[in-house]
């Protein structure tokens, strides 16, 4: 068989290898030409270009060191040459026998099957599609034929084995409690007996409208929700938590730290989920494969970005969180809606980044909304989804000719994917009605068009079901869902199973310090904040300008001045605390739920890192107020304010956190706090002396009252501090006897390490399972 060839150049940096099969003419079904372009199957027969197509598709030639020709192109990651007669002896010795017939089934950029005008066609002309099912390159093996381009560089990085799962589910069914008026309750179906199966090597599709159940559906694959009707192996096994680090799940939003760089967020969580038997440098190296083979180098040292703040773009996102599974090297990769929000080229790059990876062993599950014609290629197996119920199974190739032997075909050229997706909502307009339907869509006054049907879509979502059903009733006979042989190493699989486990506590808190210390900097040093403090710093200055302490008018005011200090530096960090937990939810839901690291570390991690930020606003604000007002001007007694203030930050901070975790929710938590807050400030001891002894315990729990009492004593030289006595040179201040200050500081540290064990333990209650 002779192919034939026209050169051209592509701009675009996609450049993918399979982008060339428009340029040969083997019976392939309908490929896309470009106007201008006419292909020949003759071997004397010239293709004919527009002289002005000419120039744009005019290939620049140069010559290898053997004499070969070479074209240059773009890959997703770096300039590489491709030697164009070598890629076509590959792709026809792929996908042709010596005869000539393909023997891939339209697995390639042929999609087995042309729809026009309610009429089916093979895709080749001399093979039919029973067939090309049994050819020799699809007998026996679950594992779709793959180029050695695409597959290199995915296997160079693993450096362990994956362990083939293959994973089977039959009649999973799913419901949920829903709560109605008058505290009564009703159970709402989700999923009805959906059955399927994909093998390692394979990419299973879940297509289907809006509240198909797509996405529920991939949570109980997954494990991430627990399945209690239907049943759900890997390898015929139930799922356990063993399980659980060879999955790898890909949420639909992407939850990434926006500070960081592509490169710290690959290379920080290789650094924390990788096992322990590996080095630091091998883990680091790791994450640099991952970012070699998702075509990640150009933005490497750019930060990801979020809403508010410019990053990489939304297909680089992506990939970022895509690298963040495929680190671990996980059996079962699932994702959800992975091209949703994605241009049609950008999404294009990503399914056929998936279907490489599972060609590389794995197995790939994902929901897909509505892909283009060219994503639906790259797509094995399909699963269509409508009202919780399975419309269609099997593989992707086949759904088109199903539907078309039950009587629904498209009437004008249609994307497959757009069809079928119509199909799960029962809209059937522009498409051919099966006769069991026709009484029901078109009234009997009316004359049969094919574009003025009726909308009853009910009715037609009854029938594909019906149709369906009656279709897996006969494959169950014919033993559809037998059991698949994958060959298995028990030395291997001794070694896989026995994975060492992660990071240790002291890495773990150590990566999640200099984690935090990188992505917090930017909040804390933000200049709306700088601004905020020197603002008001400037301000009182200005209102306390060299106050002294000679009379008791000037004390009094004095007074107020470090009343007003001790509530600011309890407040501004308190409301500041609160958004910690509500923000970062998502980010600790996704790694708390892969094990990425201990609750404690975490924990312990957060509070540490905050404290080297927590001291520079502070010491500005108080330099700047301190020399202003004319307070103690002594050394000494600067420091130990700074320490007061610091403590005040803390135990106020450990507060808000506590808050934040018990509700996970702004409005609620600053409802709460503001409440707190107002009772703290009110006895805090400047507005009310004697307070009623029923009320007295506030006081003792309020650090307002604390900080306060804590300042009056460095101010007003409290001999308790600086020599040891018990005695004061200011006798009293607004009759508060001021002594060494030990019960105040004892108090603060257990408000410090008590409020952040209460925000442990609200977090211990934490659902991981899903993210709301």
């Amino acid at each position: 068989m002779e192919v034939k060839r026209e050169t051209f150049e592509c701009s675009d940096d996609l450049n993918n290898v399979n982008e060339t099969a428009f340029l040969l003419k083997a019976g392939r079904g309908a490929a896309f030409v470009p106007s201008g372009i006419s292909l020949s199957s003759s071997g004397d027969s010239k293709s004919k270009i527009h002289p002005q197509k000419r120039r744009s598709f005019e290939l620049k030639m140069s010559s290898s060191p053997q004499g070969k020709t070479i074209r240059k192109a773009k890959s997703l990651s770096a300039q590489f040459i491709l030697n164009i007669d070598e890629l076509i002896n590959n792709v026809t010795a792929a996908n042709y026998d010596e005869g000539g017939n393909t023997l891939n089934g339209g697995s390639g950029y042929g999609m087995g099957f042309l729809a026009i005008a309610g009429s089916s066609f093979p895709s080749d002309g001399n093979v039919s599609h029973a067939q090309r099912l049994q050819s020799p390159s699809r007998k026996g093996s679950n594992m779709k034929q793959s180029s050695p381009i695409a597959e290199e560089g995915w296997r160079k990085m693993h450096m362990e084995p994956t362990l083939p799962i293959r994973l089977e589910f039959e009649d999973v069914k799913y419901k949920v409690t829903v709560k109605r008026e008058k505290h009564s309750t009703a159970e709402k179906r989700i999923l009805h007996g959906i059955t399927g199966s994909v093998s390692p090597g394979e990419v299973l599709a879940l297509m289907g409208p809006s509240g198909g159940g797509k996405t529920t559906l991939l949570n109980l694959l997954s494990g991430k929700v627990k399945n209690n009707e239907g049943t759900i192996t890997y390898n015929d096994q139930p799922y356990s938590k063993s399980l659980k680090r060879r999955i790898g799940f890909v949420l639909q939003d992407d939850v990434v730290f926006p500070h960081l760089t592509v490169k710290e967020t690959l290379t920080y969580a290789a650094l924390l989920r990788l096992p322990s038997t590996l080095s630091k440098e091998e883990k680091k190296e790791r994450a640099m494969h991952v970012i070699g083979e998702l075509g990640l180098e150009r933005c490497q040292n750019t930060i990801i970005g979020g809403p508010l703040v410019r990053g990489v773009s939304g297909g680089e996102r992506k990939r970022v969180c895509i690298g963040n599974e495929i680190l671990l090297n996980p059996s079962l990769l699932f994702l959800d809606e992975p091209t949703s929000g994605l241009d049609s080229t950008t999404a294009l790059r990503i399914v056929q980044m998936l279907h490489n990876i599972a060609q590389a062993g794995k197995t790939v599950v994902a929901t897909i909304h509505q892909p283009s014609s060219r994503l639906f290629t790259k797509f094995d197996k399909l699963i269509i989804l409508g009202k919780g119920s399975s419309l269609y199974s099997g593989k992707a190739s086949d759904a088109m000719p199903y539907f078309s032997s039950i009587g629904c075909s498209p009437c004008i050229a249609m994307n497959p994917a757009e069809f079928l997706i119509d199909l799960a909502n029962g809209n059937m307009k522009d498409k051919s009605v099966p006769s069991e339907l026709k009484d029901k869509f078109i009234n009997a006054s009316q004359n049969y068009k094919h574009n003025d049907w009726g909308s009853s879509s009910s009715d037609a979502q009854e029938y594909f079901l019906g149709a369906y059903e009656a279709r897996a009733a006969n494959m169950k006979k014919t033993r559809f869902l037998k059991p698949t042989l994958i060959e298995e190493n028990p030395e291997k699989l001794d070694w896989i199973n026995s994975r060492a486990p992660g990071a240790r506590w002291g890495e773990q808190f150590s990566i999640l310090f200099r984690r935090g210390l990188k992505e917090r900097r930017h909040e804390y040093l933000s200049s709306i904040r700088i601004m905020q403090v020197i603002s008001t710093a400037l301000i009182v200055g200005l209102l306390w300008w060299h106050s002294a302490a000679s009379s008791p008018k000037q004390l009094q005011d004095q007074e107020g001045l470090l009343f007003f200090i001790s509530v600011f530096w309890a407040f501004f960090p308190l409301f500041t605390a609160i958004f910690t937990f509500p923000q970062e939810r998502a980010m600790l839901v996704k790694e708390r739920s892969v094990g990425m690291y201990r609750l404690s570390a975490y924990l312990v991690a957060r509070n540490t890192s905050d404290l080297p930020l927590d001291l520079i606003l502070p010491l500005v604000f108080l330099v700047i107020v301190y020399f202003m007002v004319g307070l103690q001007p002594s050394f000494l007694a600067f420091l130990l304010t700074l320490l007061t203030i610091f403590l005040s930050i803390v135990a106020s901070q450990g507060l808000g956190l506590a808050i934040g975790a018990a509700f996970m929710d702004v409005k609620k938590a600053t409802t709460l706090a503001s409440i707190v807050v107002m009772a703290f400030m009110l006895a805090g001891g400047f507005f009310i002396q004697k307070v009623p002894p029923f009320m007295s315990w506030v006081r003792y729990v309020s650090f307002n009252y604390h900080t306060y009492r804590l300042l009056l004593k460095i101010q007003y030289r409290c001999s308790g501090l600086q020599h040891g006595s018990g005695s004061c040179d200011t006798p009293s201040i607004q009759g508060q006897r001021l002594d060494s200050g030990g019960a105040e500081v004892g108090a603060m540290l257990v408000m410090i390490i008590g409020y952040r064990m209460l925000a442990y333990l609200f977090l211990r209650r934490m659902k991981l399972g899903t993210i709301t």
